[in-house]
């Protein structure tokens, strides 16, 4: 028995010496038992045409792909059979390659300046960026979200992989790597168990005077309190402005307000009283160590004198004997002087002390029939129209000039939808009861007086007082000029009208002392609409 079986053996040696090993696969091909030429032959005539083929890429749960002719891989045939090696003498092996595959590995044929860039971007598919946890505080409470880890891969074992491997059947698999995000677990416990929790420790609580008490509750911490991601670390932020407009409504109660004098209308004085308020700056001072800190999350607020800025000796000193700004308008129709007349006597006399701010709705109230306004032209929807209280806005431009001259801090100022020419361009103002103001502050440290007069068909107001300043207006011209477009209206308000270009147009204000020295200087730009050609059907 022996005998034969020697024999059987010895025949196999004769019959496929040289031959590729059995069980031997490329790319799923047998050619196991081949001779080299063979073996060839039979790949490159069942594979020639994979190179066109995607090979699927895997790293964990993500998938890429290249195309490996595009990619520059190629196989190198010959050296491929030449590696399988040849069948083996040992009886064992050659019996187990009946009964087993050995796939192997090609011998690549590389373009590594076309296989670089595809590996760049199947990189860039198989990795994902990780998410750094954070830290909030929500309704008094520490809310953590959770880091997320990241995934690379190895560019070494990606090349070799791809290079000797994109021909195998099952894809190719590449081991991802972890990437660990900058704010990970142990940073955002570190926080947590840190300026975090000590941030939700408990209220703060102000004490005022008169037994007034401000507290910022725990559930309100995070409205001024947030921790910042930065370069790997978490860093707590406070916003103490914020914290400080939630105390300053509590602890408002505690202050006495400060009055400057006034006058009445027989020219008497109403005295000044100084008050006190909170001294915020002293009050906040500590405040990010008692949010984050150990200082005490209870504490006094600290006082300061509100001094008057228009004393009641200032007010009986005062004198209104010199022009400080002043300007003219007229054209107006007979109705609209109605309006500027009544909007002229409830503004005589008006006095803006220093610091004090004059609100042209706000110191005449309603404008209505009820009133004595009548109606009027305005500019409604872009178009001339009319209504009750129309022409008022030629008062505000006049008034808005007086202040302008007057060196006067412009607070509210609205100019026309589109130019008037009987007012300067670039330098008037609108107004519209509960909608549009004109408004401006006496940043001088001297009272003026409002003095108007109307007639002839003329409005004059004037601002009296100290005069400490020389205003000079300097006009930008004309540009981006826009032509008008024709509208067709009905209604019995309709107001016909042939229309004007719009233009773009600027206002530089100089203000100087009485020495000619330069205080300020600030440029305004206006864009008016171009008037539409209206007409009535």
């Amino acid at each position: 028995m022996l005998a034969i079986l020697a024999a059987i053996y010895a025949a196999d040696v004769a019959m496929n010496r040289d031959n590729v090993p059995r069980g031997t696969a490329v790319g799923g091909v047998d050619i196991g038992g081949m001779s080299h030429d063979e073996a060839v032959a039979t790949l490159e005539r069942e594979l020639g045409d994979q190179a066109n083929t995607p090979v699927q890429i895997a790293a964990g749960e993500l998938h890429s792909q290249v195309v490996p002719a595009q990619a520059g891989l190629g196989i190198d045939w010959d050296a491929t059979v030449s590696q399988s090696g040849e069948e083996s003498l040992n009886p064992v092996t050659r019996l187990r390659g009946l009964f087993s595959t050995n796939e192997v590995d090609i011998v690549p044929v590389v373009d590594d300046a076309a296989l670089q860039p595809e590996l760049d971007r199947v990189a860039a598919e198989l990795s994902t960026q990780p998410v750094d946890g954070s830290l909030a505080i929500n309704a008094g409470k520490v809310e953590i979200q959770d880091p997320v880890l990241g995934q690379g891969v190895n560019r070494d074992e990606l090349t070799e992989r791809v290079s000797i491997g994109w021909l195998d059947p099952a894809g190719v698999s590449v081991e991802p790597t972890e990437v660990e995000p900058a704010i990970n677990s142990d940073v955002l416990k570190e926080a947590a168990d840190g300026p975090a929790a000590t941030a939700v420790a408990g209220p703060l609580t102000v004490n005022g005077h008169e037994d007034v008490v401000a507290e910022i509750p725990t559930e309100r911490i995070g409205e001024f309190v947030a921790f910042i991601n930065d370069k790997g670390t978490i860093r707590p932020e406070v916003n103490t402005e914020v914290a400080q407009s939630i105390l300053e409504e509590p602890l408002a109660a505690s202050e006495v307000e400060m009055v400057n004098a006034s006058y009445n209308s027989d020219g008497s004085v109403n005295p000044s009283s100084n008050g006190t308020q909170v001294n915020w700056e002293e009050t906040m001072k500590d405040f990010q160590r008692r949010v984050l800190g150990d200082a005490d999350r209870t504490w006094d607020a600290a006082y300061e004198d509100a001094e008057a800025t228009f004393t009641t000796e200032m007010a009986e000193a005062a004198t209104y004997d010199q022009v400080v700004g002043e300007f003219t308008t007229g054209g107006y129709s007979e109705a609209s002087g109605q309006n500027i007349a009544l909007t002229a006597a409830a503004v005589n006399g008006a006095v803006v002390g220093p610091g004090e701010t004059f609100s042209l709705n706000g110191y005449t109230g309603p404008r209505g029939t009820a009133q004595g306004y009548v109606e009027s032209g305005i500019i409604i929807d872009g178009h001339a129209g009319e209504a009750v209280g129309g022409g008022i806005s030629q008062f505000a431009t006049t008034l808005y000039n007086a202040s302008y001259f007057a060196g006067m801090t412009d607070i509210a100022h609205t100019p026309h939808s589109y130019y008037i020419s009987r007012y300067p361009a670039g330098r008037e103002a609108t107004v519209y009861e509960g909608a549009i103001d004109l408004a401006f502050r006496n940043d001088s440290n001297h009272p003026v007086r409002i003095e108007t007069s109307v007639g002839g068909g003329n409005v004059t107001v004037r601002l009296m007082g100290t005069k400490t300043v020389e205003v000079e207006s300097i006009n930008g011209g004309r540009w981006d000029e826009t032509q008008p477009e024709p509208r067709e209206l009905s209604g019995s308000d309709c107001i016909p009208s042939g229309g004007n270009p719009g233009f773009t147009t600027s206002d530089t204000r100089i203000v100087r002392d009485l020495s000619g020295n330069e205080i300020s200087r600030e440029t305004q730009t206006t864009i008016y609409d171009p008037q539409p050609i209206v007409t009535c059907k």
